[in-house]
């Protein structure tokens, strides 16, 4: 047997309410597939199970609010003998029609009518009830849970953008999450003890390659400059192994794959930075297909939970706007991240003559207990030489 317990889903979160099961009892479950959706101060968060089976149990109910590491189901291996049935959790997201079941003949009547759900349309409670606080009809919805049913991703993804939240529920949703922010930073500056390179890149070879390569491209299609920057910053890493991994009790644990965390920044205020799973092994369309998922699924509320809690190494940048640089701070168990200023015309020195040319500014905030300025500063320049041959990313 397997206990399925609460993930952690990133060094500021202590806890997680389970808000819906997208699985019952009986179910075979595989590895990858999301089975809950658990809420947290950054957002609802698909959580996925990492274990072939079969659902025995589900210890939690729907509405509890669990601390990391508290189970929330039994998952039953194959060829292992099930456990006496129990009645330790309620009924979870239909399979079949969302009208109840009638009841048998024995049974007494219900004292009232079951509640409103159109004829022939599955949906997962959480599902029915936030379609209701949001005025939407079922019917107008298609399901992507077990069977077809409507799950509360579902609801979420319709949520029309003229109908937001009241403003003291965004405003105090906002709140926790800048408190949660606040909270691992300040561990991070507390526990790590960050040094800082900086180092300025000529982008003039990666631009016109660029521009090349969007030419014949819809504007939905075009690699950003970003693409270039994560893809160079993955192949760096593989050379410059101390800055990819986490620190723990054990002290430092290189990853053998790179899992880029991506900060992107909530509409209305906020940060995630959910992982690129083996961003080196993506070609620069895929990661840059990635990229664009992975930000709208971050602001739709539509995460997974190995996004939030396997990346390796992070990359922030701020966009085609802003100031030339920014120090980031590292995000724990992380060892590393890289933050990107503006890209811009800035003034560089080539053959000896000071020319105007398209440059980024990078800077790397890593842990001295892992590596130091020397091993900082290779990994930049390794970034810094990439991009100058982008034809080979």
């Amino acid at each position: 047997m397997a206990v399925f317990k609460m993930p952690s889903l990133g060094a500021d979160m202590e806890a997680g309410k389970l808000v819906e099961w997208l699985v019952k009892p009986g179910d075979t479950v595989k590895h990858g597939d999301v089975v809950a959706v658990v809420e947290t101060q950054k957002g609802a968060i698909e959580i996925e199970v990492f274990e072939d089976g079969v659902v025995e149990k589900l210890v939690a109910e729907l509405g509890q609010s669990l601390p990391v590491g508290a189970p929330l189901a039994i998952i039953q291996a194959p060829g292992e003998a099930a456990e006496a049935p129990t009645q330790t959790a309620p009924p979870v997201a239909p399979q079949a029609p969302a009208e109840p079941a009638a009841p048998a003949a024995e049974a007494a009547p219900p004292t009232a009518p079951p509640a409103a759900t159109p004829s022939g349309i599955a949906a997962s409670p959480a599902a029915k009830a936030r379609a209701a606080e949001l005025g939407i009809a079922l019917e107008s919805l298609t399901g992507s849970g077990p069977g077809g049913a409507i799950v509360l991703s579902d609801v979420e993804t319709k949520k029309p953008a003229a109908t937001p939240s009241p403003a003291q529920d965004r405003g105090a949703y906002l709140a926790e999450m800048r408190k949660a922010i606040a909270a691992a930073m300040a561990r991070s500056k507390r526990e790590i003890p960050h040094y800082y390179v900086t180092h300025t890149i000529d982008l003039s070879a990666a631009s016109d390659w660029l521009s090349a390569a969007n030419a014949d491209r819809p504007p939905e299609e075009r690699i950003l400059m970003g693409a270039l920057l994560m893809k160079a910053m993955a192949l760096a890493a593989r050379e410059e192994k101390a800055v990819n991994g986490h620190f723990g009790e054990d002290g430092f644990t290189p990853s053998a794959a790179i899992h880029l965390g991506l900060a992107i920044a909530l509409r209305g205020g906020g940060l995630v930075a959910p992982a690129i799973l083996d961003a080196d092994k993506k070609s620069l369309q895929d990661l840059m297909e990635a990229m664009r998922d992975l930000t709208m699924r971050a602001r739709a509320g539509r995460l997974k939970s190995s996004e939030m809690s396997m990346a390796t190494l992070t990359f922030s940048a701020l966009g085609e706007s802003g100031v030339e640089a920014m120090a980031g701070i590292i995000v724990p168990p992380q060892v590393a991240i890289v933050t990107a200023g503006a890209p811009g015309l800035q003034a560089l020195v080539r053959d000896g003559e000071v020319i105007a040319a398209q440059a980024v500014t990078l800077t790397l905030a890593a842990d001295h207990r892992v590596s130091d300025g020397r091993l900082g500063s290779k990994f930049l320049t390794a970034i810094d030489a990439k991009l100058q041959t982008p034809e080979e990313l």
